[in-house]
């Protein structure tokens, strides 16, 4: 028969200490690993206002593109220094942003809430308007000034910049909730609110189909 070694008490003490110790090591790891840097525009509101607001909101039919350019909406212009809008977008929404004298950033972290990746090269992100600029044109902004456009197109007081996954954002393109909403069906809730609250702000119009697409969303936030 083979001598089997039964483990003192002192030697069962170490090992279950010796255990534990490694499972909290790798719990603080995969904790620390964990943390996206999280993109958080500016002035999201509740699920109870953002209701409010789609109620209050003129439903239209969509107007013509005709007309339109980007250049209509003047961006990204110079906000602080020499950051324009993109770059303060890219320091709002990044972990441990590294920039150089110019504002452009060298390092840092980024999570893009759109599709769930973290990026850690600025130039695969791009910074989205949640209401694309044709969109807002097609919705009441092709009758404004070119100084209301502009502030529209670099507005950082309402959520509607956020840096995300270039080729993401280059999917959406110029589309309305109705045809297109982030991969990641977790942030589409708050991306309808997001939406909501700029075209409530900035008195814009919607469709029917995106109306019905915006309160689908919205019905999935619990606040």
């Amino acid at each position: 028969m083979r001598d089997t070694q039964i483990p003192t008490r002192s030697s069962l003490r170490r090992r279950i200490a010796a255990t534990a110790t490694a499972a909290l090591a790798a719990t603080c790891l995969v904790a620390v690993n964990a943390q996206p840097a999280m993109a958080t525009p500016p002035g999201i509101p509740s699920k109870t206002t953002a209701q409010s607001q789609l109620n209050a909101l003129t439903v239209a039919a969509q107007g013509s593109t005709s007309g339109y350019s980007r250049d209509l909406f003047p961006h990204w212009i110079t906000i602080s220094g020499t950051c324009n809008t993109r770059e303060q977008v890219l320091k709002r929404d990044g972990t441990s942003v590294v920039v150089d004298s110019s504002c452009a950033a060298t390092s840092g972290r980024w999570y893009s809430p759109y599709d769930g990746a973290t990026w850690t090269v600025a130039s695969d992100l791009d910074i989205d308007h949640v209401v694309p600029l044709a969109e807002a044109w097609r919705s009441g902004a092709s009758s404004w000034t070119t100084s209301r456009r502009q502030s529209f197109a670099n507005d950082l007081t309402h959520p509607q910049l956020i840096a995300v996954t270039d080729n993401v954002n280059q999917a959406k393109g110029d589309q309305d909730p109705s045809t297109w909403q982030p991969p990641l069906s977790s942030y589409r809730c708050t991306y309808s609110k997001m939406w909501i609250s700029v075209k409530y702000t900035w008195g814009l119009t919607l469709q029917s189909s995106e109306k019905s697409a915006l309160q689908t969303m919205l019905n999935t936030c619990s606040a």
